[in-house]
Order: C-alpha cells, then structure tokens, then sequence
C-alpha cells in the first residue's frame, strides 16, 4: 500500500523531501546515473511506448513519486543533441564560432528552454483544469509534479530528436532540394515528428489516473493533419526553412 498524507501535511513533505535540489545534484555526478535503463527506455520510446509508461507505474509504487531521480536522460539526450547539431556544422556551416553558437543555442533553446515552458504550461493546464475532484475529503489530493511534466517532455523529444535530427540529416541533401518530392518528404517528416511528439506527451499525462480529459493533448495532431497540407500547396519546405535559419 502506498504511504499517504493528509491535504495538510502535503506541503511540509514536499519541504522536507527536496526531489529537485537532489536531482540537480546528481546531473555531476555520473557514475550515480542509471544508463543502461535509460537507452532502454529511450528504445522503447520509439518503438513502444505505453512500456515505458507501464514501468512510471512501477516508479510511482516504490519512489512515491512519478518523476525521475536520475537526471540520466536529459544528460544523455543533451550530449546526443550536441553531437547531432555538431555534424550539421560540420556538413552546412562554414565558421567554427558560428558552428560553436548553433550548438550552444539549439541545446539551450531547442531542447532545455522550451522544455521548461512547455513543462511549465502542462503542469500548470493539468494541476487546475484536467484534475478529477476528490471523491471524498478522506481522498489524498494528488498533482502533477512540474519535474515529471518536464520528463513528458524529454520523453516526447527524443523520438522528434531521432527523426529531426538523426534521420533528418541523413535525408537532408534530398529535402533541401527544389521539386515537388523533397517539399512532400519534408512536410511528412516533420509532420509525423511533432504528431509522434503530442501522443507521446498524451501517454505522459493519460497514465496518471486524478487526471481527466487527457486527450485535449491529441488536439494538436489534428491542428498538424490540417496544416501540413496546406504547407504543402503553398510550396512552404521546412527543411529549407530551418536550414537557412541556421546555415545561410
């Protein structure tokens, strides 16, 4: 049986049990850094990723809490990234400090900046919107902790990362190209990452059980399906787009 508190000794627990003071601290600390689980997890995200929810169930029984202790993932998604960004300046950019400022900005912005503003809105859209109500006082309150909102994220961005950035690249010489083809495959490719993106980030949520009307977060995908076709008669290519943000 899970440990529980009543609703007035809820905010003296959080106090006494920092979770992210210690997470932060263990971000310098690799050999604490679980990471093995964390390529598995980061598999399973690609290729099933109701699994990877299945074991936060698990964390949840034995921690008391649904997000990670273990900065592994965001350390390890963070040096792929760089590495990612890094064979795009070497393929398209033509200066070393230029090369040097790309990398710093798309992990920064790309990845840890948006991360926490989209962590942010979600936490905050599901502690006062989507929380089912207590059936009783007797009930212990539950919320969605804003770190595991992050961990949403970082889930949800490492199969966008793969098909952005790692298959992406591989592709790239054909999709900056001019013609109907490379314009189709850029809109699809980017159109099935940030559809993949928003179901992963329904799982995250949908699998907490005081949370109600979890598919507002599939909306998105529908908005993506709507778009995408018309980016496409307009002869709008992403690809393009964000190479010549990055590369011109």
């Amino acid at each position: 049986m899970l440990p529980t508190v009543s609703k007035g000794r809820t905010h003296s627990n959080v106090r006494q049990n920092p979770v992210f003071p210690q997470y932060l601290r263990r971000i310098v600390k690799w050999e604490q850094m679980d990471i093995e689980y964390t390529f598995w997890q980061m598999f399973h995200l690609c290729t099933s990723p109701k699994v990877v929810y299945q074991h936060t169930k698990y964390h949840k029984q034995t921690k008391n809490q649904w997000a990670r202790d273990d900065p592994a993932f965001v350390v390890i998604c963070s040096l792929l990234l760089v590495v990612a960004t890094s064979a795009y300046c070497a393929a398209y950019d033509h200066s070393m400090a230029h090369a040097i400022f790309t990398v710093i900005s798309v992990l920064i912005f790309h990845f840890l900046v948006t991360g926490v503003v989209l962590a942010t809105c979600c936490w905050f859209l599901t502690n006062s919107y989507l929380r089912e109500e207590a059936p009783n006082s007797h009930v212990v309150e539950q919320r969605v902790e804003w770190l595991y909102a992050f961990d949403v994220h970082c889930n949800s961005f490492f199969p966008l990362f793969i098909m952005l950035y790692v298959i992406h690249y591989f592709l790239s010489p054909l999709l900056v190209a001019h013609g109907f083809i490379p314009l189709l495959l850029s809109n699809l490719v980017f159109m099935v990452a940030i559809s993949y993106y928003h179901y992963l980030n329904f799982l995250g949520y949908d699998v907490l059980p005081f949370l109600d009307k979890t598919t507002f977060f599939l909306y998105p995908i529908g908005l993506v399906f709507i778009i995408s076709p018309l980016l496409i008669l307009s002869g709008f290519n992403p690809t393009r787009y964000v190479m010549n943000i990055y590369f011109s």
